[in-house]
């Protein structure tokens, strides 16, 4: 009888428990944490004088919120093609776990608590950077995967927009610096996601989704972007520098680290291969997070 009755006492807590944890992979935490610790570092090189520390976590929590949102609605429009790919079939939608309509409301209400708290609490700049995302990765980028390559470089600029809305945040305006990051990050996007495509091709075609190397089969415009954006972001990394919110420190390290990216970028370019854009995903993703630390660590 006790057995029964925990088995019971069980069933309702472990569906809520699926449940919280199925609304939780629609806000891929991972990629979120990613994009907060970006925004943050924006926060932190684009803060004058005292740090107001009230006002970085309200700027934080308003980008993290938006973040879930964003995710959630591209997850809800892209429903269809994620049951076609196994990278994407086992998340919360192909699998039934949450209905479309859920889903939908979900990433709604996230956004709009998010642009509310954002407007409110930060400042109507960094929201109105924020309904730009919204516009440009939802209703541009999302739609347009199926449509044309070009929706690489369009869900590239709202997908670079979170270090300049952390810098907006601290700053309450665009300058030079804030517009340095948001350039970088525009650039670093092209290798990560070409490097993406080029592992999952035969995924994305099945799904119909076309990235330049589903339609450009042999590989070599592809290659060409590849090295192409990781010079221009290479050259771009540096910009703390002759800005002067980073220090010789930083100076070296972004060059050694930039010689490193463009070494896998080069090797990845050359074979052709998704093994070596496997190591180019790999390093980029490494490679993001180290920079930006350094120039946070040798602010000027």
């Amino acid at each position: 009888m006790e057995t029964a009755a925990a088995e019971i006492t069980a069933g309702p807590a472990g569906n809520i428990r699926s449940r919280i944890g199925a609304f939780a992979e629609l806000t891929k935490p991972r990629i979120a944490f990613m994009l907060v610790l970006t925004s943050a570092a924006g926060f932190y090189l684009g803060n004058r004088g005292t740090f107001d520390f009230a006002l970085f976590a309200n700027a934080m929590l308003g980008i993290v919120l938006l973040a879930f949102g964003v995710a959630t609605l591209n997850q809800y429009l892209e429903r269809s093609t994620d049951t076609l790919m196994d990278r994407t079939a086992v998340r919360p939608l192909p699998t039934g776990r949450v209905t479309p309509i859920e889903a939908l409301v979900f990433g709604i209400v996230l956004c709009l608590a998010a642009e509310a708290y954002l407007f409110l609490l930060v400042n109507p700049l960094t929201a109105l950077l924020g309904v730009t995302v919204i516009i440009g990765y939802v209703f541009l980028y999302t739609p347009l995967k199926t449509r044309t390559p070009v929706s690489t470089a369009i869900g590239a600029i709202p997908g670079a927009m979170p270090p300049l809305m952390g810098w907006t945040a601290a700053a309450g305006e665009i300058t030079l610096g804030g517009w340095a990051l948001f350039t970088f990050l525009f650039l670093w996007q092209f290798p990560h996601f070409l490097a993406i495509a080029t592992v999952y091709r035969e995924q994305y075609a099945k799904a119909g989704i076309l990235m330049l190397p589903v339609v450009e089969p042999s590989g070599k415009i592809t290659s060409r972007q590849i090295v192409m954006f990781a010079l221009m972001m290479v050259v771009v990394s540096l910009a703390p520098f002759f800005l002067g919110f980073g220090g010789l420190p930083f100076l070296a390290a972004a060059v050694l680290l930039g010689v490193w990216f463009l070494a896998e970028s080069f090797r990845a370019a050359r074979a052709k291969t998704p093994t070596t854009a496997r190591r180019l995903l790999l390093v980029s993703v490494i490679y993001l997070p180290l920079l930006f630390a350094v120039m946070v660590l040798d602010k000027r």
